[in-house]
């Protein structure tokens, strides 16, 4: 159970960082909610994945799953939809300015001028 939650964590962190590399908006934004998922759940693990145990301490019980973890991943999947929701319309606005999604900023070269502008 650890190897596969392990690989899933490593697979969306490399595919996250990868999106996040390219040079457009779309996978970009698509990279960073990658990478919010794979803490989440890196985060969630961390709290013991434990099937069918309870997150608090009652008397008869000897193994429980930690909660602060499972707090942690409910504020910070609140923080990752802020957080897209405002990268997204600083991507839209940057693509409706300027009607390219580069995320580079690339300097003007002369042979990308039309002809006749200064």
């Amino acid at each position: 159970m650890e190897f596969l939650i392990a690989s899933a964590i490593g697979v969306m962190t490399a595919a996250g960082i990868y999106l996040v590399l390219r040079l457009r908006t779309f996978p970009v934004i698509l990279g960073i909610s990658l990478l919010t998922y794979a803490v989440n759940v890196f985060l969630f693990t961390s709290g013991r994945v434990i099937p069918g145990a309870p997150p608090v301490l009652r008397d008869n019980v000897t193994t429980y799953t930690d909660p602060l973890p499972q707090a942690l991943v409910l504020t910070a999947i609140v923080i990752s939809f802020g957080m897209t929701a405002v990268v997204v319309m600083m991507g839209l606005g940057a693509f409706l300015g300027s009607d390219d999604d580069h995320v580079d900023d690339q300097p003007d070269t002369p042979q990308d001028k039309p002809e006749g502008s200064a």
